[in-house]
């Protein structure tokens, strides 16, 4: 009788029972995600028995190191993709099965076959000739009865086919030629749904695909932007993924006709290898077969896998550039808790002025005009930094930016202010698209979008973290081809770089918003609003214990979340740490062994000194979450990211005609790609840094050199204003 608490093994090894659902269910392959990922096998089953039992990724590689022997959060993640293929592997596999068998042909040997793949591609190929098809040549020529003729000639026994052809004419096949073509075309299938050909016709794509494009006719003008691609060839296996994703939009937008193919010959002449056998007559209708079955069955089916396949990658790398884009403009430095006076600049309709307290909360907003030679927008500006005590001023980078920093700066320094407070440059991107979002409408039912995207505007200076977690991440303008890439994929990619971001900082449990709380591990939406709501009626958190009582937090919930939780000025000091609740009880040991408090170890590091972590070690608790811990009290609550720097463009460069090829000017990156890296240097168009234009050396990855939102040296290599192109450079510099 089965436990109904237990997974009980069989002697065979491919398979458990599976008591709640009463039937055999595959074990997983640890020894292959263990090769796959080039982590141990016991690394992958602790980490894949975690994310079983509900933990989060960012929860398993802080607080789970003697689990996983200190797995850091690429590696834990490399698992959990290679265990997702996985059960897809297996949920495919299982309806497979399912099909085979409804149909009456699945026997012993095509079961072991089918349960001895672990490749979607294998089991597709398998699969292949049980496959429910449309009506094809093929079939339509079995149901004319061609199929015994078709077998004779495929033998390669039959030494005159013609002769044989004779005996199967019929009303439904009434010429000699008619019958042979049928049975080309069913030995043409039965080739195609060959394990050995796919795999054969798959290597020689793999060894010397070439992707080519051409121009479509009477498409030149109107394609212009795609004219390094009119008449294009490379080989697949060498295409950078951006030229790969630019060839297939010229394709979608109908610009560009792409074909993607192997050496024919080649491909050809491994067919014949393996079924051009027999008689000279059998031959010769194989031969034809045999083309036949490359041209229309396995060449279009495997280019198509080809492509599919070459899209996804160059969509994973476009994914990860886009992924560490938007990583590190979230962990952009932050001001802090500052009274912020936020301004978003404009000409004509004028500047929006925003206040918000240090908390970001809104306490007032006017609409200057600088540009119009009064005195009004001084006097307003000037009141505004007196009454609500200033503490540094924020300026939008979009149209009169530039303008309007240069007013603020004369009017601080008229009041000797310049060294008082901080005056800086923030980028709007993506601000507008918050300020017309329904969070935006959320938070200022009553306000219209001018005043929300100041309000973001200056928030994103005090903590750009959790400014940007409201706005999707495809709106912020980094990374490249993010429209072209697969959308759920980027979008899985995206939310686990933010969830990552949130939990390396921490979340002020009292302040956070429900769009930064939802990112925090084990959270999610749901909670993160029932938080915020608890927090509204019951007043700010005391303690980690407190969110027990959140309604529909449990204790799984509670386990994920709350070492990335902070409460500041709580009545455990712990709390304000990362830290996490199972081992205060350990902390509390230390503190009592040296006859100390709590707060006596975090605030005095002599006390920390004297402890021997090795006396505290236990089964479940080892040495590198006991360092983790000391680490943790010696700073706590410590914020991850660098602290903002202040950064002016050349005062003399502020349009792309006062550029000069040879001028050294410093910029900012705003963006990352592939192929180099795009600088703001103050002329309202972004030049670009080209990957061989980066260092004195090669240069696989711009990441090697450079970081979003960091002040670099350039020298301006060309400018040509007619296509809108500023070419720089960081050789030598």
């Amino acid at each position: 009788m089965f436990n109904s608490k237990l997974w009980v093994c069989f002697e065979i090894t491919d398979y458990i029972y599976d008591p709640d659902y009463h039937q055999l269910k595959r074990i997983m392959n640890y020894p292959l995600i263990a090769q796959q990922t080039s982590i141990s096998e016991k690394q992958v089953r602790n980490t894949i028995q975690l994310f079983d039992e509900g933990a989060t990724l960012p929860f398993i590689s802080r607080y789970r190191k003697e689990a996983t022997g200190g797995l850091d959060e690429v590696q834990i993640g490399a698992i959990k993709d290679a265990y997702t293929r996985q059960q897809e592997v297996e949920k495919r596999r299982e309806a497979i099965l399912k099909s085979i068998e409804d149909q009456g042909k699945l026997t012993p040997e095509l079961r072991k076959q089918i349960s001895g793949v672990y490749s979607l591609v294998e089991l597709e190929d398998i699969y292949l000739p049980y496959k429910q098809k449309r009506k094809t040549r093929a079939s339509m020529a079995v149901e004319k009865g061609l199929e015994p003729l078709a077998q004779l000639i495929f033998s390669g026994k039959t030494p005159d086919p013609e002769r044989q052809a004779l005996t199967y004419l019929n009303s439904q096949v009434e010429k000699v030629e008619d019958a042979l073509q049928g049975a080309r075309d069913i030995i043409a299938e039965w080739i195609s749904e060959n394990q050995d050909a796919r795999g054969r016709v798959r290597s020689v794509f793999q060894r010397g695909a070439v992707i080519t494009s051409k121009v479509k006719k009477k498409k030149e003008e109107e394609g212009v932007k795609y004219r390094d691609y009119f008449d294009f060839s490379e080989p697949l296996s060498k295409i950078p993924s951006h030229r790969l994703l630019a060839l297939r939009r010229g394709e979608e937008e109908g610009f560009l006709s792409v074909d993607l193919s192997p050496d024919e010959d080649q491909a050809i002449e491994n067919l014949d290898r393996i079924f051009l056998k027999g008689t000279p007559g059998s031959k010769d209708q194989l031969e034809l077969a045999i083309t036949d079955s490359y041209k229309r069955l396995l060449k279009p089916g495997i280019e198509t896998e080809f492509s599919n396949l070459s899209k996804e990658r160059a969509d994973q790398y476009a994914i990860q550039i886009f992924t560490e884009n938007l990583r590190q403009l979230l962990l952009a430095s932050p001001l802090g808790q500052k009274n912020v006076l936020a301004i978003d600049p404009g000409y004509r309709t004028g500047c929006k002025v925003v206040v918000l307290d240090s908390q970001g909360n809104l306490l007032a907003d006017k609409v200057i005009y600088p540009f119009d030679k009064s005195n009004d927008a001084n006097t307003t500006l000037s009141d505004l930094i007196q009454k609500y005590k200033i503490e540094a001023i924020a300026v939008g980078n979009g149209t009169a930016g530039r303008e309007t920093e240069d007013f603020v700066k004369k009017l601080l320094s008229s009041a000797g202010k310049e060294n008082e407070i901080g005056l800086f440059m923030v980028s709007e991107q993506g601000a507008s698209i918050y300020s017309a979002s329904d969070v935006a409408r959320e938070e200022f039912p009553d306000k219209d979008v001018t005043v929300r995207g100041s309000v973001s505007i200056g928030r994103r200076l005090m903590d750009p973290l959790a400014e940007l977690v409201k706005i999707d991440p495809k709106s912020i303008g980094v990374g490249q081809y993010q429209h072209d890439v697969d959308q759920n994929a980027l979008k899985n990619a995206l939310d686990v770089a933010v969830e990552s971001c949130v939990n390396s900082v921490g979340v002020n449990l009292n302040t956070a918003s429900k769009h930064l709380l939802r990112y925090v591990s084990g959270l999610g939406p749901a909670l993160a609003q029932n938080i915020v709501d608890f927090r509204a009626k019951n007043g700010n958190f005391k303690s980690r214990q407190q969110l027990l009582k959140v309604p529909r937090l449990g204790a799984k919930a509670f386990e994920q979340a709350a070492g990335f939780l902070r409460i500041e000025n709580g009545s455990n000091p712990l709390d304000n740490s990362a830290v996490h609740p199972e081992s205060y009880p350990i902390i509390e040991r230390m503190a009592k062994d040296l006859g100390a408090t709590v707060k006596d170890l975090v605030q005095k590091p002599e006390l920390r000194k004297q402890l021997n972590p090795l006396l505290y070690v236990t089964e479940t608790v080892g040495l590198p979450t006991l360092k983790d811990i000391l680490q943790e009290l010696e700073k706590p609550s410590r914020d991850p990211r660098t602290p903002v720097k202040k950064f002016e463009f050349d005062s003399a460069v502020r349009k792309p005609e006062d550029l000069r090829v040879g001028m050294v000017l410093q910029g900012i990156v705003t963006n990352i790609t592939a192929f180099g890296a795009f600088v703001d240097v103050g002329v309202k168009q972004d030049g670009l840094v080209h990957l061989s234009q980066m260092a004195d050396r090669y240069v696989k990855d711009p990441n090697e050199i450079v970081k979003l939102q960091q002040i670099v040296t350039v020298k301006v290599s060309e400018v040509d204003l007619g296509r809108k192109r500023i070419a720089l450079s960081m050789k030598g510099l």
